[in-house]
Formats: C-alpha cells, sequence, structure tokens
C-alpha cells in the first residue's frame, strides 16, 4: 500500500496508534474524531487518542474518567488547547514514516541477536521484563499475541532477550512502538532488528511510529522522516 499525502499518512498512524492503545487496553470505543476509553487505561496508555484535527472537545473530556488520576488525551495533531479542561503538556513529539520501499536496515556488527516473535503467553512475560527492566508487571497481556501484532525479540546466543519492539498492523501501516535495548547492546541494533523483523511479517506496508528526543533521532538515523507534531495532555486539575 502506498500513502503519499502527508495528511493521510498522519491520519493512518493516529488511527493504527489508537488500535494499539485499544488493544492493549482490551477496550474503548471509536467514533468519528476520536478512540476513547470510559475507564482509566494501563500505565502509560492514553485515555483518548484524537483521529482528526476537528475534535469535539467537550464531548471528548466527557467520555473520560478525568476524576481519576492520570488521565489523559494524545491530541495527533498537537492543535487541541485543552488547559480550560484542566489538562496539562505532559510531553510532545513528532510522528515517522519509513517507506514500504526503503532500503533494508542496516545491522550493527555485534553484539549479534537473533530476532524472532514471540509466540506465547510465558516468552511475552519474559519480553516485558526485559522491556521494563523490573520483571514484567503484566501491562501486556496474552490476547495481545494475534496476528496484527507482534512483539519481537532480539536474543543473544544463550537465549536471553535482549532488545525487542512491537508491531502492530492496521489502517494500512505497521506502527512500531516500545522499542527497546539492554546496556551493552544499542539502539541501532534495537531499531535495525525490529525494522528488519517488520518488513519481514508485512513486506508491503509502511512503517510508522512517534518518538522524541535521543529516540527520535535514531529513528531518522534508521531512514524514517518527521511526519508532524503531537502532543500528549495530562489532567491534574
Amino acid at each position: 500500500m502506498t500513502l503519499s499525502d502527508t495528511e493521510e499518512l498522519l491520519r493512518a498512524a493516529a488511527r493504527n496508534n489508537a488500535a494499539w492503545c485499544a488493544a492493549v487496553s482490551a477496550g474503548g470505543a471509536f467514533r468519528a474524531d476520536a478512540w476513547t476509553s470510559a475507564r482509566r487505561t494501563p500505565s502509560y496508555y492514553p485515555d483518548a487518542v484524537t483521529l482528526t484535527r476537528d475534535v469535539a472537545v467537550a464531548a471528548l473530556v466527557a467520555a473520560l474518567d478525568t476524576d481519576s488520576p492520570g488521565c489523559s488525551v494524545k491530541d495527533s495533531f498537537a492543535v487541541l488547547d485543552l488547559a480550560p479542561q484542566g489538562f496539562e503538556v505532559l510531553f510532545e513529539a513528532q510522528w515517522i514514516h519509513r517507506p514500504a520501499a526503503a532500503a533494508a536496515p542496516v545491522r550493527t556488527p555485534a553484539p549479534a541477536l537473533s530476532w524472532s516473535r514471540v509466540g506465547d503467553a510465558a516468552e511475552l512475560d519474559r519480553w516485558e521484563a526485559a522491556w521494563d527492566g523490573e520483571g514484567g508487571s503484566g501491562l501486556f497481556h496474552p490476547a495481545l499475541l494475534t496476528g496484527d501484532i507482534a512483539f519481537l525479540a532480539g536474543r543473544d546466543a544463550d537465549g536471553r532477550i535482549l532488545a525487542g519492539a512491537v508491531a502492530n498492523a492496521a489502517a494500512g501501516v505497521v506502527g512500531v512502538s516500545n522499542v527497546f535495548a539492554a546496556d551493552g547492546v544499542g539502539d541501532d541494533e534495537a531499531w535495525a532488528g525490529a525494522l528488519a523483523g517488520t518488513a519481514e511479517l508485512w513486506p508491503g506496508l509502511p512503517v510508522v511510529g512517534y518518538e522524541h528526543g535521543e529516540d527520535l533521532r535514531t529513528a531518522l538515523r534508521h531512514g524514517f522522516t518527521a511526519l508532524g507534531p503531537l502532543r500528549v495532555w495530562l489532567h491534574t486539575a
């Protein structure tokens, strides 16, 4: 699939990310302008993801549990002002895009990791433990092991998971997120391995995601371009 228009890519990236958030949250509702969850979502995940630039703010906020601490909104086009509703900007980032026809990522020579897809619940637990560095908390539940979602793991010769990423296919694109690397591995190895695995699973789809800071700079080194800003708002009032 070819998505050439920047605005079309932005909308696809936002909808893809909303699909991933809905899967992790095991619920929520899609409407024309946003995905929303009436109950508080898991840690690190927003309670709403906007899908268009024109959002009915009052209806959006009314659909959320703003009484519970941690309620947040992903303003996918960085156009909303949610301060009057008691929100503050938590962080800003850039949507990124890598064409399906982009050259294969350059693999770093060391360490040599073998990449494959997580296949069962026990392995998913080990993946999450490597991802958060604290033994895992059950954030990523086994129902996420579907055909459209891949937890990619980079393993050393002893089978230890030292790097990984998540890829989800939705809205005509593949979203890459949660890219990580253990100390001594390097972010370039993680991104190269994740992109190679994604290209093998979905060779005809462009890749999207969002990053900021050093992670954004790393993604740009691996063939991504920046599409436009997004903003995450946290309810504090």
